[in-house]
């Protein structure tokens, strides 16, 4: 019997599927249909969280709201600013800053604190990230009683464009999305980013008018200087674009367009991410 050996050269090894953008969209898409895991999940830490506490979530709204009224007593009087305006200014701030900071230093924890879930549960690697912001907008909820009760006290001039904190916070939620992905996949790898974060993400705080307005900055030679300094940090924007409207304040096209300019690099940089060490996460973490 004659062997029949074939001259065809078989087809060079094309790219791995697991690392093309059609499989990153993929999992985005199917961990978004996947809600009821992660709200779920998301749901559980809070409760997690403060379990047999006696306000339970409560202390979310409290601790955040004892911190801003004494930051903006305790600067209002330093910067000798005007208490109704102020006190509302700092409040916002704190609130939008705790979504920003949380979502910068948990989305840098997301896969590296599910170890086990990860490993033993067959879900799209973005259920996790959906988790984590699901927890932040729940964290963010509570702290809406804190705006409404300065409103109370000190009401602002609010017209029309108070309808524009929507899409910005739209655009937090968008911006948690990509952070997470980002700083968690690369933080199961490099478990120092995680630390580098923490550490620049508390320089950011003292460097973003939220303790302190632009209008504090100086003379008026020296505040232009000085804001355009201020005005090359995106946290000045992000927060612009949210806390503005709610102060019946005009917010200038040109924070929007950086804080959308910022998103778009983000995304792409996440997709990069996504596309090329999704499927490592699991041997990382």
């Amino acid at each position: 019997m004659s062997t029949v050996v074939s001259d065809e050269v078989p087809p060079a090894p094309t790219a791995s599927e697991s690392r093309t953008l059609k499989r990153a969209v993929k999992d985005l898409r199917e961990g978004l249909f996947t809600s009821e895991l992660w709200l779920h999940l998301g749901w559980q830490d809070i409760k997690q969280r403060y379990r047999r506490s006696v306000l339970g979530p409560l202390w979310i709204t409290v601790a955040t709201g004892v911190t801003a009224v004494a930051m903006g007593l305790l600067y209002g009087e330093l910067f000798g600013m005007d208490l109704n305006f102020f006190l509302p200014y700092v409040a916002l701030g704190f609130i939008f800053w705790n979504f920003i900071q949380a979502s910068i230093l948990d989305g840098a924890e997301v896969f590296s604190k599910n170890e086990g879930l990860i490993k033993q549960l067959p879900a799209p690697v973005s259920v996790h990230v959906y988790r984590v912001v699901w927890r932040q907008l729940i964290i963010f909820a509570h702290n809406i009683v804190i705006i409404v009760a300065i409103f109370l006290i000190f009401p602002p001039p609010l017209n029309w464009t108070v309808v524009l904190v929507v899409p910005a916070i739209a655009l937090y939620v968008l911006n948690a999305i990509w952070v997470a992905i980002v700083f968690g996949i690369l933080s199961t790898r490099f478990r120092d980013i995680g630390q580098l974060l923490t550490t620049v993400v508390q320089l950011v705080f003292f460097m973003t008018p939220i303790i302190w307005t632009t209008q504090s900055l100086g003379k008026t030679g020296q505040s232009s200087s000085r804001l355009k300094l201020v005005e090359l940090n995106p946290m000045y924007h992000y927060l612009d674009i949210a806390r503005g409207p709610l102060l019946g304040q005009s917010v200038a096209f040109y924070h929007w367009a950086i804080v959308i300019g910022c998103t778009v690099v983000g995304w792409v940089l996440a997709m990069t991410v996504m596309r090329n060490y999704r499927a490592r996460v699991a041997y990382w973490v």
